[in-house]
Formats: structure tokens, C-alpha cells, sequence
């Protein structure tokens, strides 16, 4: 799904002034989820629904809705994405549980689909979650596998690709989905073949940005985050950008994310200023970098899990 790149390391400078506190929803079980579960898949279940939370909080983060605005979508806003992200939440558990049992792909797909039908009842008909129910979920299900252990995020993230890379990368392609039209049309490899190879832009770009940002400012969470995920940007073919731009609207949108970075990222002097001027650019050509949307919360979830032991 993108290019691996280094990561750029993030010098400090002082900066001063408020974040935007992450508030999590503490999700109702719905009669559409399976039976309770134990403890540890309703743990990575939080986390996961966690990390959703924390993606929408995030701002500036050009093209895509936050609690400040909408982005370039007329068909959701935060509302929309809070209650998304509580109706599949417990179905985060259910991947947990299956992958514990050693479920085979056909499996995790048709939570997967359960999944999609809830968000979908609960926004509207509006696809809010698509790409994070199927990388998160993915996720989530090998936190359950008895040998994932310990291990650090990028060795959970390559597990999903031990586990069940084949079946993924032998999946035909959606032909009716925007990334997979995309995918079809571009030749880009999109979110399956990211999962496949086990994340490997999140491994080597995603998670490393992420320490990175948050040596450069210590405390500040939501910058740290900021810096993730424009450095997932200019390195991502991320097929909703290809969908709404073509080449050239993802070529501008990768271009202006390392220029963001190469003239010092979060460690510049107003660097929201800077990053808010991107997200109106993409607002007023109407680019949503929704794939890497969602390796931002993947990335945010192999973080936490890694952390949580």
C-alpha cells in the first residue's frame, strides 16, 4: 500500500498551547456481536475502539473529519465516526476470540461483514470504518493467537502476514469498491497487499514516526500523532486519494506531506498553522486521504498493544 521510507527524526522547539483531549465511548455489546468474551479480547477491543477515537481526534489532519470539522466529506462528521466506531467494537472482541481458535480468513471475513452491516445501521448507510474494521480487525485477531505472546508492535504486525497473508493476497479484488477500483485501475497494491506483507509501512514509517514525535514533543500526544501520520502520508498510494484526484492529486498530496516535514514538521514554529493550510488545500480539492486514516489507527493499536504486554 505504500513505500517504505526513513523516517525523518523531529527536533524539538517550544510550543505552547492546548490539545484536544481524547474522550473514549465505552461500547454497549450489540445483539449483532457474539457471546461475552474474555477479559484480554475485550481489552484489545477497548484498545482498538481507543485508537479509532484517537485517529478522529487528531487534527490538523488534512482532508479528513476531527471534532473541528468535517474535512472533505458532506456524508459524516465526528458523530458519525463516534458512532461507528461503538457499533463495531465488540465485533474487535469477536476477531480477538476467533483468532485465539485459530480461524481461518473465511472466518475473520464474515465477522468482518457482520461489522460492516452494524456501522453501516448505525450511521446511516454511510461507510465510516471500511478499511479500519478490515486492517484493525486483522489485528485484532492475531492479538488472540496464543504464539503473538509479548511481542513488539512491528512483530505483531508481521504475524497478520504469517497468519494469513496467502488467503489475503489470494482474495480477488472488491470491484466495487472505491480502493478496489482503484486498485484495478492504478495498479497500486491498497490495503490487502499492506496486510499481506504484515504492515510494512506501518513498520517502518508509521511506528517510527510515532517514537519519533513523541521525543520531539514530549506530552503532547496529539502532535506526535500529527507527525505519524504525515509522514504516512507522502509515502502512502493511498487509494482514496487515488480515487478522488488520480495520480496527480495523490502526487500533490504525497508532495505537500514531505514538503510539510522537510521544512521541520512538528518541531517548526507554527507548525499547525502550517499543517491547518494543508488541510484546507485538500478540503478545497476535496482530497481525503482515508487510507492512511486508517494505518494511523492501526499504527496507534500495534502501539498500544505492544504497550499494554
Amino acid at each position: 500500500m505504500g513505500r517504505p521510507s526513513s523516517v525523518r527524526p523531529c527536533r524539538r522547539t517550544p510550543r505552547g498551547g492546548p490539545l484536544l483531549h481524547a474522550h473514549q465511548n465505552l461500547a454497549v455489546a450489540t445483539a449483532d456481536a457474539g457471546r461475552a468474551q474474555p477479559p484480554w479480547a475485550e481489552r484489545v477491543a477497548d484498545l482498538a475502539h481507543a485508537a479509532l477515537i484517537e485517529e478522529l481526534e487528531t487534527w490538523p489532519k488534512p482532508g479528513l473529519v476531527s471534532l473541528v470539522d468535517s474535512g472533505s466529506h458532506d456524508d459524516m462528521d465526528a458523530d458519525t465516526l463516534h458512532r461507528s466506531a461503538v457499533a463495531i467494537r465488540p465485533f474487535f472482541a469477536d476477531l480477538v476470540s476467533a483468532g485465539s481458535r485459530g480461524a481461518e480468513m473465511a472466518e475473520l471475513r464474515g465477522i468482518g461483514l457482520r461489522a460492516e452491516a452494524a456501522m453501516m445501521r448505525a450511521t446511516g448507510g454511510v461507510n465510516a470504518h471500511r478499511g479500519a474494521i478490515f486492517s484493525l480487525g486483522l489485528i485484532c485477531a492475531a492479538a488472540g493467537t496464543p504464539d503473538t505472546g509479548r511481542g513488539s508492535a512491528e512483530a505483531r504486525a508481521e504475524r497478520v502476514g504469517h497468519l494469513w497473508g496467502a488467503a489475503i493476497a489470494g482474495a480477488p479484488v472488491s470491484p466495487v469498491s472505491h480502493g478496489g477500483r482503484a486498485v484495478r485501475r492504478f495498479g497500486v497494491g491498497g490495503a490487502s497487499a499492506e496486510a499481506a506483507a504484515g504492515f510494512p509501512t506501518i513498520r517502518t514509517v508509521g511506528l517510527p514516526a510515532l517514537r519519533a514525535g513523541r521525543v520531539c514533543r514530549p506530552g503532547e500526544p496529539e502532535a506526535a500523532r500529527v507527525h505519524c501520520f504525515f509522514a504516512l502520508l507522502a509515502v502512502v498510494d493511498d487509494t482514496n486519494l487515488l480515487h478522488r484526484g488520480g495520480p496527480d492529486g495523490l502526487g500533490w498530496a504525497q508532495a505537500a506531506a514531505a514538503d510539510f516535514l522537510a521544512d521541520g514538521g512538528i518541531a517548526a514554529p507554527g507548525w499547525r498553522d502550517r499543517a491547518a493550510a494543508i488541510h484546507r488545500a485538500f478540503v478545497a480539492t476535496r482530497l481525503s486521504p482515508g487510507g492512511c486514516a486508517d494505518l494511523l489507527a492501526a499504527t496507534l493499536l500495534l502501539d498500544a498493544l505492544a504497550a499494554a504486554g
